[in-house]
């Protein structure tokens, strides 16, 4: 085979080459121009969640140092709002915090999924056990149960995907902040069920996505 075979067989190869990289970029073009036109249609909500009841198993600080002692059980539900996206919680972990201050443990919550319009409740145990805290954050606990009110912050930190048809995107970070009052004194409104105090709370939790 002459030297001007194998320089026109090169040619060729090269093209050929060519031709299937511009036609994979050009069908991943099409694929993403496609989702992206079906994601602006769809328009998707992100899930509400609800703090429905928390409940006040252990609350307890001591001094010399100061320990915080927590433990509680909450449920929270979520709801997807989308009529044509389901949604993938893939990792939930939920826990609380006081004045900026995390007291308890992550607790995780199982995987699932929820589809259109579909409701999910979990009702995870929250604990922390003689939890060092800041004596400023001491002296404000001991203040606001004086008061009869402690304002705690349920957070939940996870990652979702969305599901459109067959088409399942890749993850997104979930917040969710929910306020949990708890009330002392003449001031209580809890139920005593068991060795727990329980509040019904029925509050709407701050999303992001």
């Amino acid at each position: 085979m002459s030297a001007k075979d194998c320089g026109r067989h090169g040619w060729m190869r090269k093209k050929i080459i060519k031709r299937i990289c511009a036609g994979t970029i050009i069908f991943l073009f099409i694929v993403l121009v496609v989702v992206l036109i079906v994601w602006a249609v769809l328009r998707p909500e992100k899930p509400t969640f609800i703090l429905q009841d928390i409940s006040v198993y252990a609350f307890n600080i001591s001094t010399n140092p100061y320990l915080l002692t927590s433990n509680f059980q909450v449920t929270i539900s979520s709801r997807n709002p989308n009529d044509n996206i389901g949604i993938y919680y893939d990792k939930l972990d939920i826990y609380a915090v006081y004045r900026s201050q995390q007291i308890t443990l992550r607790s995780g919550v199982p995987p699932t999924y929820e589809g259109h319009k579909e409701v999910n409740t979990w009702s995870p145990f929250i604990c922390g056990t003689s939890v060092p805290i800041a004596p400023y954050l001491a002296v404000a606990l001991n203040q606001d149960q004086s008061v009869g009110s402690v304002l705690l912050t349920v957070k939940v930190d996870g990652q979702i995907r969305w599901k459109v048809g067959s088409i399942v995107t890749g993850h997104y970070h979930l917040y969710a902040n929910c306020p949990a009052t708890i009330t002392f004194g003449t001031s209580n409104n809890g139920i005593v069920v068991g060795n727990s105090v329980k509040y019904t709370l029925l509050q709407n939790c701050e999303v992001s996505v």
